[in-house]
């Protein structure tokens, strides 16, 4: 785990993920579903968080995808 982020944070260690994986924002509690994609951003159902851009942001609060936490597959 990289320090300063929460245990169970993804900090953008992919090898913590799967392609399922579904992930919380730490700050308004936004879940990214990659059955679902993401509207805002553009980002088509199917796409995995380790996949998301760089400039990828949660569509909800702009935190940063190195939040997120972890929260499991579908």
């Amino acid at each position: 785990m990289s320090e300063g982020f929460f245990a169970g944070s993804y900090g953008g260690d992919a090898s913590k993920i799967g392609p399922a994986t579904r992930l919380e924002c730490k700050i308004c509690w936004h879940v990214y579903d990659p059955a679902e994609g993401d509207d805002y951003w553009q980002i088509p159902a199917g796409t995995p968080f380790a996949a998301l851009p760089d400039h990828w942001t949660c569509p909800e609060c702009d935190a940063s995808k190195d939040g997120f936490m972890v929260i499991g597959d579908a």
